[in-house]
């Protein structure tokens, strides 16, 4: 069986504790406006009170980019 990136993507995506206490949001986005949005979270969200991050990015077959932001829900 041959494995593609994004199967390794797919699978890694199930191993997330859902009780580690951050929030995610995916967006699939073609790749200019996906890092806008990147900037975007990570300047209304900033790491220093939110511990933000891009925790998943990848390319789709289509060209459009799917990743997933998170940031701690105690900041808010």
């Amino acid at each position: 069986m041959v494995f593609r990136p994004r199967d390794l993507a797919s699978r890694m995506a199930g191993r997330r504790k859902p009780g580690d206490g951050f929030l995610r949001e995916t967006f699939t986005l073609p790749r200019e406006e996906a890092r806008a949005r990147a900037r975007d979270f990570l300047n209304r969200y900033p790491k220093a009170a939110y511990m933000s991050s891009v925790e998943s990015w990848r390319e789709l077959p289509s060209g459009e980019i799917e990743f997933t932001m998170r940031r701690l829900a105690s900041a808010d």
